[in-house]
């Protein structure tokens, strides 16, 4: 009589001399053969009862099935069963390609996965309307490529800034990098020690090493104001709130006499005086008047509103007000005349450098951040 080894079959009983001729059919895998080794062979049932898992990614009939199947009140595992994907996939698609209000809406998942994959490594074109954005919110909105990332990732859309870079230097005719925010590289030079210094144009200044410990920038109130000037003698007042990068700034029609500045100061602050904390500057002649800020600003009941000075040649020391000014000078150039800007048009520069998102508030705006303060 013929002899059957496991996972073998023939086609009628042949001698042992004869050699195994085995029949056409599929061979128990591994893994089974390792069970009956062991003594705990499968049962018929559970092997009738396996589901198939599918090899690759997720389709769109897929996500809509899992849409559909979250809409019935289905559980990942569940759902991952009747589409034959593992429960990981599932729960890792839901996560990825819901939208910002948590829902996973199947459309919109398959919209965003598409534009992921073109942000995969060796998928490294982008499609063109994704630059056609990327160049509106450079030319346009004159945002920076760390801040166009930014912006996208919070959509879910990866992009790294050097990619924007390495596409703006692509760009031969040059337009996109005179919007750049740097036309050139600067090296950061080493601080120098520092070293306290009393101004002497300035009567009874107080020393920013007396601002409180709690005016690092992170609370709300810290503000920072300074003035940029025209080669006229032209000033404007720029003011920013530290935590938020809220901008405020407004033509002075005196230039920098200190006592009209002073009084531009209180007016522009004093619809949020009872949230203003302390206010730090430059020793400019402008500021003289310092005093004047203080009792217009300070509550009769409260505690005082002080403006501390820097250190002299220590722009650093009030970083915030100097990055606004920067900012500012890419709409109004040191080489400007001042009397070529009406009053509407420093209004709308304010207005659009507010609603710029910043990298510091997690690429929100210094607008929708400052009044968030106030609800």
């Amino acid at each position: 009589m013929g002899s059957v080894r496991r996972g073998w079959g023939f086609t009628k009983p042949q001698p042992l001399h004869g050699g195994l001729k085995p029949i056409a059919g599929k061979r128990l895998s591994g893994r089974v053969q390792q069970r009956h080794v062991k003594g705990r062979p499968r049962s018929p049932r559970n092997k009738l009862t396996l589901h198939r898992k599918i090899k690759g990614h997720l389709k769109s009939e897929h996500r809509f099935a899992i849409y559909l199947g979250l809409k019935r009140g289905w559980s990942e595992s569940r759902i991952a069963r009747e589409i034959g994907f593992s429960q990981s996939s599932v729960s890792r698609e839901i996560k990825r390609n819901s939208n910002s209000q948590g829902e996973y809406v199947w459309k919109t998942a398959d919209d965003k996965s598409k534009t992921r994959k073109h942000g995969l490594k060796g998928n490294h074109r982008k499609p063109p309307e994704l630059w056609w954005r990327v160049e509106q919110m450079l030319v346009v909105d004159d945002l920076s490529p760390g801040q166009i990332a930014g912006v996208l990732r919070k959509e879910g859309i990866r992009i790294c800034k050097q990619t924007i870079y390495n596409h703006v230097h692509d760009d031969k005719s040059g337009k996109q990098a005179q919007h750049l925010p740097h036309k050139l590289k600067y090296t950061r030079r080493a601080r120098k020690a520092e070293r306290v210094t009393k101004a002497t144009n300035i009567a009874n200044r107080t020393s920013i090493h007396d601002r409180p410990a709690e005016a690092d920038g992170t609370r709300f109130g810290d503000w920072e104001m300074d003035t940029i000037v025209d080669s006229y003698g032209r000033a404007i007042l720029t003011l920013t709130e530290r935590s938020t990068n809220f901008i405020i700034m407004e033509r002075l029609p005196h230039g920098r006499k200190a006592e009209p500045t002073a009084q531009a100061v209180v007016r522009l602050l004093f619809p949020y005086r009872d949230t203003v904390k302390t206010i730090t500057t430059d020793n400019g002649c402008e500021f003289a008047a310092h005093l004047d800020i203080t009792e217009g600003l300070s509550p009769k009941n409260g505690d005082k509103i002080t403006v501390y000075f820097t250190d002299s040649y220590s722009s650093w020391q009030k970083g915030a007000i100097e990055n606004a000014n920067k900012l500012i000078r890419r709409h109004i150039p040191k080489k400007a005349n001042f009397n070529d800007f009406s009053d509407r048009r420093i209004h709308n520069i304010q207005k659009k450098l507010n609603m710029r998102p910043r990298e510091k508030i997690d690429f929100d705006t210094p607008k929708r951040r400052f009044f968030a303060n106030f609800d």
